[in-house]
């Protein structure tokens, strides 16, 4: 890994299955699937190639396990087709790539089952600290990566900060009290990104739109270092020790949407970018809505980021809700 810095994304990486039906189905019901695709999962994937996309020169480095098969070699080579640097991936033998089933009613919202695999194995050891010269560290999905989980999170965001790397980290979405296990964490992040569900389970408290500023102020108290960012299907919000920003979502035409899956992470890519470019608050949440809107135009989740240049153009000038 050469000295070019940059931002190296570690964790989950996935191969999505995504199937599209019209309808849910109920409990020991049948629905027709009516499409079938296949795309790059997971925050390594999909924050890589979203960075990519939105910013063609920054370096952007891949970290993670995957099995020896064909969606490992599926996911890594989508990166590397992006310009991604792909060679702290770790190949690993006798576990598979993690893989997730997205069950998506077209246009509307999606239902996952997901394979952890390799990916539940992921280390500290498994990160090249020698060689890792980059100026932001974003770890994740936690909740989904056992060893991470167990206490390798805390380990590689505090080693990560002792070399003056910038970390960041975010969660996936689940009913648990399991969120406890991330606040030791807290105190080695230097900007989490988070949605409303994720963010009040952290701080314990049940979000609504109108208290996401007392979330994310308790959040600073348990430790996050910088800004605790927060999107909810409403607004976004950053919240540092001085200052609240918040920014209305855009409202969008009818039929624009064609899928969710990955707008999550897009809104994420942005805001990192926006963090490494030194943005003021109000731009970080611009370039994150505006690659998380862009992210909704295709079933998959990277394929419609484009050049943040290009988002501002085309989709900048939406009206908010």
């Amino acid at each position: 890994m050469t000295n070019k810095k940059g931002i190296a994304l570690a964790g989950s990486i996935i191969h999505d299955k995504l199937y599209g039906t019209r309808a849910y189905p109920s409990l020991g019901e049948l629905t027709q699937i009516v499409s079938i695709d296949n795309a790059v999962g997971g925050l390594v994937p999909n924050d890589a190639i979203d960075l990519r996309k939105l910013s063609p020169k920054l370096p952007v480095y891949a970290l993670g396990r995957i099995g020896n098969d064909a969606s490992g070699s599926y996911v890594t080579s989508e990166m590397s087709r992006f310009g991604v640097d792909v060679s702290g991936i770790k190949v690993v033998t006798g576990t598979g790539t993690g893989f997730t089933d997205v069950m998506s009613i077209i246009g509307g919202q999606r239902t996952f089952f997901t394979y952890s695999g390799a990916n539940g194995e992921f280390c500290f050891d498994d990160i090249p600290w020698d060689t890792l010269e980059v100026d932001m560290l974003h770890l994740g999905y936690f909740l989904l990566l056992d060893t991470v989980d167990g206490g390798d999170g805390e380990k590689i965001l505090r080693e990560a900060q002792s070399r003056g790397i910038k970390t960041s980290i975010d969660l996936v979405s689940e009913h648990s009290d399991r969120y406890k296990g991330v606040i030791p964490c807290l105190a080695y992040v230097d900007n989490l990104i988070v949605n409303e569900v994720e963010a009040g389970a952290l701080a314990g408290i049940t979000p609504t739109d109108d208290n996401l500023a007392e979330i994310a102020e308790k959040l600073i108290a348990l430790g996050v270092r910088e800004r605790v960012i927060i999107h909810s299907p409403a607004l976004g919000i950053v919240k540092t020790r001085d200052s609240l920003t918040t920014l209305p979502s855009y409202k969008l035409p009818r039929g624009f949407i064609k899928g969710t899956t990955g707008a999550g992470d897009a809104f994420c890519s942005g805001a990192l970018l926006g963090i490494y470019e030194g943005r003021s608050d109000t731009e970080i949440l611009e370039y994150a809505s505006l690659a998380a809107i862009a992210s909704l135009r295709a079933v998959d989740a990277t394929s419609a980021v484009e050049e943040i240049s290009v988002l501002k153009s085309t989709l900048g000038n939406l009206p908010r809700q």
